[in-house]
């Protein structure tokens, strides 16, 4: 089945043979299926650099550009945010491909980043290094100003002073703020941010339209909605609750689950930021009414999202069918900062790829229960 390639189920898919890959005794978790390329990708072998290369997405991203031929640098400060074995154990699958070499490092530290891209020598750069999470930034808000701010104008800055052919920065559906208009489109207004989070995500795209257009850096700026899949965030709702209905326990449902969100799932974020990566803004080319292309800078920002909202609901009832196990509900109000619904417009993604992200909520959901299962042994 298609939408399993990122579990690793079927051994005889696209990307290869499986094989069995020891972690490292210390982090107290089991073999995992791993899967070789058998054959480069459609694309020339680039040096390709990706900040956040431990995150969930990151990981992702870093391993289909493996499988492709490429050589990959990856970049995480590996921030103990969350259980840092899930990142050491994606790192560790990284590593044991050829062509990826990991830097350890914080890019919102004083000096770190020409020194990396000096190593890396990156012809694409994806920085998908950030803080994220819309409920941490609550009780936490000086995070966001240094892992996503500063972190990405020292990246802006280094790669002012080393360009790169193509920069994509990775934002959030978050950005559209309160915004009502549905399904969010890329050339709405967004000026009304609810959270740090949002916020600090909606100046990074700012600065890169600054930077694009004073220094001519081609960059592609895309907006996430709500990924869910194999080695997701624990802290996202979509891992607490599987965790938690497995355990048999509570799970918190806001707004008493009357909130919809345009799930997607990992695979189809990956396929399109990989068939963005070639797509370089050039001011003046646009491809249509829809195309977001900035006047004045070579830059674009792109949606990624399933455009099909799902019912808070009806993606618990996915969770407990693939768990066979029903949850229990505690009902809760809203939390501050948080919106009632998420949609997202994709003919952009459509106009620019020829892809639009279309795997269903509940083979989604299954391959992601499958994963935990096998990962916690739960």
């Amino acid at each position: 089945m298609q939408f399993l390639s990122s579990y690793g189920l079927n051994g005889n898919d696209f990307f290869g043979t499986a094989e069995q890959i020891a972690l490292p005794p210390w982090t107290g978790l089991p073999e995992l299926a791993h899967y070789r390329a058998i054959t480069p990708g459609p694309h020339a072998r680039m040096q390709i650099l990706v900040t956040g290369s431990a995150g969930f997405i990151g990981f992702h991203l870093a391993r289909r550009l493996l499988r492709e031929g490429h050589l990959v640098t990856g970049i995480d400060s590996f921030v103990p945010y969350y259980d840092l074995r899930l990142k050491e154990a994606r790192h560790a699958l990284l590593e044991a491909e050829p062509g990826f070499r990991g830097l350890r490092l914080d890019l919102a530290a004083p000096g770190v980043v020409d020194a990396a891209l000096q190593e890396a020598a990156p012809e694409i750069v994806v920085h998908l290094a950030a803080q994220a999470g819309v409920r941490y930034a609550l009780e936490h808000p000086e995070t966001y100003i240094a892992s996503n701010i500063q972190a990405t104008f020292n990246l802006l800055e280094g790669m002012r002073r080393r360009p790169a052919r193509h920069l994509l920065i990775a934002s959030t559906s978050s950005a559209f703020g309160a915004s009502q208009a549905m399904p969010f489109r890329e050339r709405d207004a967004s000026a009304t941010p609810l959270n740090i989070y949002s916020a600090s995500k909606l100046a990074t795209e700012h600065m890169a339209h600054a930077y694009a257009h004073l220094w001519n850096q081609p960059i592609t700026a895309f907006r996430f909605f709500t990924v869910y899949g194999p080695w997701g965030r624990p802290d996202m709702a979509f891992f607490k609750f599987t965790a938690k209905i497995l355990r048999g326990e509570p799970i918190d449902i806001y707004n008493h689950g009357r909130m919809e969100r345009d799930f997607t799932y990992v695979d189809d974020i990956i396929e399109a930021i990989a068939r963005l990566i070639p797509v370089v803004p050039e001011p003046g080319r646009t491809v249509g009414a829809s195309d977001s292309l900035s006047p004045v800078a070579p830059y674009r920002l792109v949606n990624i999202g399933n455009g099909r909202p799902v019912q808070l609901l009806d993606f618990i009832a996915a969770i407990e069918a693939a768990a066979g196990k029903k949850a229990i509900r505690n009902m809760m109000p809203m939390q501050p900062g948080d919106v009632t619904r998420t949609w997202a417009d994709t003919t952009l993604l459509q106009a620019l790829t020829g892809f639009a992200p279309s795997t269903d909520v509940r083979d989604g959901v299954a391959a992601f229960v499958a994963w935990y299962r096998e990962f916690y042994r739960a």
